[in-house]
């Protein structure tokens, strides 16, 4: 009897981790964890933002808003439908994801210094995730950013567009 309730129990946690559900957030080992764009570690977590997708849905990671919408841009293998999740902190609480293309963006002072930070709600100043992206795209990396695989000019010190 022993034996047959090993088996169940060994055949249940097998059940289990198939079941897994692989969506949602993750948690941030803040200070720990590297900046999928830029290598530099996640400190704030006011700012942390992530992505699932790809053939794996495997999770990134980043530090600033900006670096996640420019490492996507760059992502040339990835359409659309590769992008499953798209989540950021709420930067009113740091504690609660917001879908990051349903939050809405106001001007701050972010570690990489792209100067947007996610809130729940429309409030005065505040834009859209498109607005915020075009912006964003628009301007390029900032000089508190290297993305770490990208091409350097090295005449400008900048990234080639």
């Amino acid at each position: 009897m022993a034996k047959l309730w090993k088996a169940a129990l060994l055949a249940g946690l097998v059940l289990l981790a198939a079941c897994k559900d692989d969506n949602g957030p993750v948690d941030v080992q803040y200070g720990r964890e590297a900046c999928e764009n830029c290598g530099m570690l996640i400190s704030d977590p006011h700012y942390a933002t992530e992505l699932r997708g790809g053939a794996d849905n495997h999770v990134h990671k980043f530090d600033d808003m900006g670096d996640a919408v420019l490492w996507l841009d760059r992502k040339s293998g990835w359409s659309q439908t590769d992008l499953k999740e798209f989540w950021v902190m709420n930067s009113d609480d740091a504690k609660t994801w917001l879908d990051a293309r349903k939050a809405f963006y106001v001007r701050a002072s972010t570690p990489m210094d792209y100067g947007f930070s996610a809130v729940p709600d429309q409030r005065d100043g505040a834009i859209t995730f498109e607005e915020m992206r075009q912006t964003i795209l628009a301007r390029g990396a900032t000089n508190m950013c290297d993305p770490k695989d990208s091409p350097k000019d090295s005449q400008s010190g900048g990234v080639k567009p």
